[in-house]
């Protein structure tokens, strides 16, 4: 197969990348010192993270001299979100760093006044010219994937006197750039090899070279305005090791994942098919996200050897959409007593294909500690340290809060709403406790202040389950969202007992929920994720929907 040259300076998941390169026919070979730019034909960069520390690192591992002279030379190089970014003269969130200077503009933060920060989800990528062509395969019917804090605001007309071909998306009010081509350069703000098909269509087409296309050639209708930003699906699967040692997909009520037998508990895991083979079907079915919660301790197992690990490697070669995991990112010592920290965990699980981890737990205890140190940053967390090395928006924090009610605010310290549903005893006000131990055990925290103190540390999105609702198929708890979308301005996923296309409806119609996610409706085959986006589009929602590929 022909060959691509992947510059990989920076921390994440490169791993789903190459899967991409290799699915649209190409092989894969590392830049791994500057001099080996000089044999470069076709050149991409990715990048994910903090704009400072990307380029710092180009600087000093002596890189940005020979991307210069690729650049200059004519031959094809693609820059991906950092990557983008390196294009630039600089940005805000790195002042005293400057970029390559190839674009005269500088990044903006996103105004988190109006939308949830940082941008995760998928967007438009639509072509400002008015001309009949499209560049490298960019459709204005598709949706791209795109996680970032920070983006060169539209100015029109700007680069386009220069000579560049430019798409845009809307984030809220504001318009950003989400890719760029010039001569020999392309670049994109989203990620391609995460944007399912549509983006493997973009990722071919600069490989091929063909730069322009008729738009006809790849989609019909009019270009869609305003927001382009889709409501997020997201399928998750929890994942443990069943009695004769397999690793299964299983659901369970408040957690309990064993059949009933006869009254009371006790019976087999419940055993609701494959890991690898239910997430490539959701992501068949048009699922946004995937997420896989490791519910199994694997205690006697070293780090290294976690079945999980194996489970994202397969996964990444077929599933082009996000991969959360969550479970076990922590720091850790291994069966002969090497100490793990969390860091190094999460680095093994992006390394394997992951491009999110959740922390739950541990979260909470790192929130606490955060509170009785007076509100102080240690930099230690698992949050702090992971979220520095690959950007805030690597890192979910998994909630899993209860009710407690009060008959009044007063009989409480902690953070109370009146809601709609009043316990058997009349107390219509309660506060939401936070838990650890798979919900187990409570804590003198409520979610609030644990939303705020992961937010503090460097979180950069939500997951909002509910013990209350799980399991419940009785809907979202739509007052906890809304309260905890009230305190923080990161994004956050709504889980916890959605059982029908219509609790998907009520929780982006009522809340500003950014994501929301289903499990045993999905497992157990009652809707599809793409019966849930049926549901939602004809209810007026702007959702993507999933495009066939070559195989």
């Amino acid at each position: 197969m022909p060959t691509v040259h992947l510059l990989d300076y920076v921390a994440g998941n490169v791993r789903s990348l190459v899967n991409a390169i290799n699915k649209v026919g190409f092989e894969v070979e590392w830049i791994t010192s500057p001099a080996d730019i000089k044999n470069a034909e076709r050149l991409v960069v990715p990048g994910v993270g903090h704009f400072g520390h990307c380029l710092s690192q180009l600087s000093e591992g002596g890189y940005l001299e020979p991307i210069k002279q690729h650049v200059e030379s004519g031959k094809p190089i693609m820059g991906i979100c950092v990557g983008l970014q390196a294009l630039f003269e600089g940005s805000e969130e790195d002042p005293d760093v400057p970029g390559l200077g190839i674009v005269p503009m500088r990044m903006k933060k996103f105004n988190a006044d109006t939308k949830s920060v940082p941008h995760i989800g998928w967007n438009s990528a639509l072509n400002t010219s008015s001309e009949s062509q499209t560049f490298y395969g960019l459709n204005p019917e598709s949706k791209y994937y795109y996680v970032h804090s920070y983006a060169a605001l539209y100015q029109p007309g700007v680069l386009e006197k220069d000579g560049w071909s430019v798409a845009t998306a809307t984030y809220g009010d504001q318009e950003f750039i989400g890719a760029i081509a010039r001569g020999n350069i392309f670049a994109t703000q989203f990620h391609p090899e995460k944007s399912g098909q549509a983006g493997l269509r973009t990722l071919r087409a600069f490989l091929n070279g063909d730069r322009s296309q008729p738009i006809g050639e790849v989609c019909s209708g009019e270009k869609p305005k305003g927001d382009g930003l889709t409501r997020r699906i997201i399928a998750c699967l929890d994942v443990r090791t069943n009695d004769d040692g397999d690793l299964v997909v299983t659901k369970g009520d408040q957690y309990d994942v064993r059949e009933k037998v006869g009254m009371g508990a006790g019976g087999q895991v419940r055993n609701l098919g494959k890991p690898v083979d239910m997430a490539k079907r959701y992501y068949e079915q048009g699922a946004d996200e995937v997420t896989f919660l490791n519910i199994t301790s694997f205690r006697n197992c070293p780090v290294a050897d976690t079945p999980m690990l194996e489970i994202l490697r397969r996964t990444s070669e077929t599933v082009f959409v996000p991969l959360t995991i969550g479970g076990g990112i922590r720091d850790t010592v291994d069966p002969d007593g090497t100490r793990i920290s969390a860091l190094d965990v999460a680095t093994m699980y992006f390394k394997s294909g992951a491009d999110k981890v959740s922390i739950g737990s541990d979260a909470v205890i790192a929130a606490e500690q955060y509170y009785t140190s007076g509100e102080k940053l240690t930099g230690e967390t698992a949050i702090e340290t992971i979220s520095k090395a690959y950007g805030n928006q690597a890192v979910v924090v998994s909630v899993d809060p209860k009710r407690v009610y009060v008959s009044d605010p007063s009989d409480t310290k902690h953070h109370t709403i009146r809601t709609k549903y009043p316990n058997s005893a009349g107390q219509s006000y309660c506060w939401y406790q936070c838990t650890v131990k798979g919900g187990r055990e409570t804590r003198d925290l409520d979610v609030r202040q644990l939303a705020r103190a992961v937010e503090a540390m460097g979180a950069g999105e939500i997951l909002l389950n509910c013990i209350d609702k799980d399991g419940s198929n009785s809907g979202f708890d739509l007052e906890l969202i809304d309260d905890v979308k009230g305190a923080i301005k990161i994004p956050v996923i709504a889980s916890s007992g959605a059982g029908v296309p219509k609790h998907f409806e009520d929780v982006f119609r009522y809340t500003t929920t950014d994501a929301a996610l289903g499990a045993g409706m999905f497992h157990r085959g009652e809707y599809t994720v793409g019966q849930v986006k049926e549901h939602l589009q004809n209810e007026g929602f702007l959702v993507r929907n999933f495009e066939a590929g070559p195989n």
